[in-house]
């Protein structure tokens, strides 16, 4: 390098630490952080989505507001705390003058693989061109990942212009609702009004939609899709959806809408009965895997597995998916049937089936982040998700010492979530996700205490701590290929997420 390159090369320096110095400190003291906080600049500077177009200050100053709206908006309560009613959403839709009318839907709904499927139907709807609104629940991260406009999450400027949107004839609903005795929208409900306004001011060619708890009193459930999903169905919430699976999946397929495709899962005799006879009262035509559509072939592939998928109106031979377990090959054929149902049932192209599946991602469903030791990330957290990470785990890693960290929502069923981890782990750190609706620590490490062996079991309030002991353990003895699995919450796997790769 000769002088003149060099001296180029430090003034970029000098003008690239000059530009965070005065962006430190107008941000500083701007009155926004009780602190203050000044590394919130340099997080902003490293995010890929600041370009010179987008000013790191107000960048930092428009995230720091959409934690207060958060904040703000989780006070409300929970979705299954309210009356099951869709009118107070009705309402503040009809006062935004019906967004949810101003494209179509595919509308997801199901237990399990939900995310996954609304995640690959995106990018195949993106794949042949289409401006893709998508919704999903909950987040990982960031509370924007569940609005996404063309696969990315919501702007943080752009959330919080859609905030003070929304925010009026919100509280105006709120204050009516309350008059007449009932609730204020819940913290779901706001998210699915927001979602649905989004979309029609992108404005967006199509909607992916995953319904959150249920489906016939799904905030969500304001819309009528053009095409349905229904994943598979099985037991979770079952202190607001019913105690049999019959139960549950009349709620789900209360999404299903006159007239329109119905994309089904493999489902339990009595759930397909079910599903069956509503959608022939509603004069919906039925896609059903392992009938209409199936996976013919799935080979292991470095990082994901080979597939050859059917559907009624093609066979996609050597289709790539980056994703592990039969769960995720089923979840991408489910997708597949929708996007050519969508677009009148005809055949996708090679182009957008191989380039879609392959750009397809599903962050914390088996999810690798680490290496030395393996740390694995899954969002398993009822007993057949946990099922399936089994099988997943055990067809596509070949692991030494397992040591798990596991923690569990209150409303679980943590005894089954436990008992299906235990024959895959050598010992479980028990600790718990930061919310107040998680599992009590202590109560939880009973539960595994009864069913591991005594010490085989570890406790660690924090997850930092949780992660550094479960580390030791899978290394103990001098274990060469020991792991990590972190599961049993979406909540804690976003937060291992953030705490290892920092997003």
């Amino acid at each position: 390098m000769n002088m003149d390159e060099d001296e180029d090369r430090t003034a970029e320096e000098e003008q690239a630490q000059a530009e965070h110095d005065r962006a430190a400190q107008e941000l500083t003291s701007s009155g926004l952080f009780a602190g203050p906080d000044p590394t919130v600049v340099d997080d902003v500077l490293a995010s890929p989505d600041v370009t010179a177009e987008v000013d790191p200050v107000e960048r930092a100053q428009a995230q720091t507001e959409v934690h207060r709206i958060y904040t703000e908006i989780l006070a409300r309560a929970p979705e299954h705390d309210v009356q099951p009613s869709l009118e107070r959403v009705r309402q503040v839709l009809e006062l935004l003058g019906e967004p949810q009318r101003a494209y179509p839907v595919i509308h997801i709904a199901g237990t399990n693989g939900k995310t996954t499927t609304a995640r690959i139907a995106e990018r195949l709807l993106r794949e042949r061109g289409l401006r893709t609104g998508r919704f999903t629940s909950p987040h990982l991260s960031d509370v924007r990942e569940r609005i996404a406009i063309d696969g990315e999450p919501i702007s943080p400027e752009a959330f919080v212009a859609l905030w003070q949107e929304v925010a009026p004839y919100v509280e105006l609903v709120d204050e009516r609702s309350r008059a007449e005795g009932g609730p204020r929208l819940s913290f779901f409900e706001v998210f699915v009004v927001m979602a649905y306004a989004a979309f029609a001011d992108a404005p967006v060619d199509v909607a992916v939609v995953e319904t959150g708890m249920g489906g016939r009193w799904d905030a969500t459930n304001v819309a009528d899709g053009t095409v349905e999903v229904l994943t598979s169905i099985s037991r979770d919430h079952e202190r607001w959806l019913g105690h049999t699976l019959t139960e549950i999946a009349a709620e789900k397929v209360g999404i299903l809408t006159p007239g329109s495709t119905v994309v089904c899962a493999e489902q339990e005799e009595d759930v397909a009965a079910l599903v069956r006879d509503a959608a022939h009262a509603l004069d919906a035509r039925l896609l059903v895997d392992g009938e209409d559509l199936a996976v013919v072939d799935r080979q292991l592939g470095v990082g994901g597995q080979m597939l050859v998928l059917r559907t009624p109106a093609a066979t996609y031979t050597d289709v790539f998916l980056p994703l592990h377990g039969e769960h995720q090959a089923h979840n991408a054929l489910l997708a597949v049937a929708a996007v050519e149902a969508f677009f009148g049932g005809g055949a996708l192209s090679a182009e957008v089936i191989e380039q879609g599946l392959a750009g397809s991602d599903s962050p914390g469903r088996l999810e690798l982040v680490r290496t030395s030791p393996t740390v694995l990330l899954d969002a398993a957290h009822n007993p057949a998700g946990v099922e399936a990470l089994r099988r997943a785990l055990e067809e596509a890693f070949s692991l030494g010492r397992l040591v798990g960290v596991v923690g569990v929502m209150g409303d679980k069923d943590a005894e089954s979530i436990l008992s299906g981890l235990e024959p895959l782990l050598n010992e479980v750190v028990i600790t718990r996700p930061s919310s107040s609706r998680a599992y009590d620590l202590e109560d939880l490490a009973d539960l595994a205490r009864d069913i591991f062996d005594e010490d085989r079991v570890h406790v660690a309030e924090r997850l930092d701590e949780a992660i550094d002991l479960a580390a030791a353990r899978a290394e103990y003895g001098g274990e060469q290929d020991g792991a990590i699995l972190i599961t049993g919450s979406i909540v804690l796997v976003g937060e291992a997420r953030l705490l290892l790769r920092g997003h």
